[in-house]
């Protein structure tokens, strides 16, 4: 495993993920944001859903993403349903 995996809600799934979609560094994630990384994922696994959005978001935060705030959590649905929305 490598340096994403030291991040609180990064495993090895998401890691190999994230450097399939050309992510590889804790650096690198920050700078894309959860919602560009999510979405690259999105397109190389149809089932990635909110959790892996949290997921990423606490990552970048260097928290659980359980421990997210309310507001944000509520932002990361929206974006999620918005997507959904017009994706299908």
């Amino acid at each position: 495993m490598g340096e994403l995996s030291k991040l609180p809600n990064i495993g090895k799934v998401l890691e190999k993920q994230l450097n399939e979609v050309g992510i590889y560094s804790i650096e690198s994630l920050r700078k894309i944001g959860s919602k560009k990384a999510w979405i690259k994922i999105k397109n190389i696994d149809e089932s990635a859903c909110l959790n892996r959005l949290c997921a990423l978001e606490g990552a970048i935060r260097n928290i659980r993403w359980h421990d997210l705030d309310e507001s944000i959590k509520n932002d990361l649905k929206k974006f999620k349903k918005n997507y959904d929305k017009n994706n299908l």
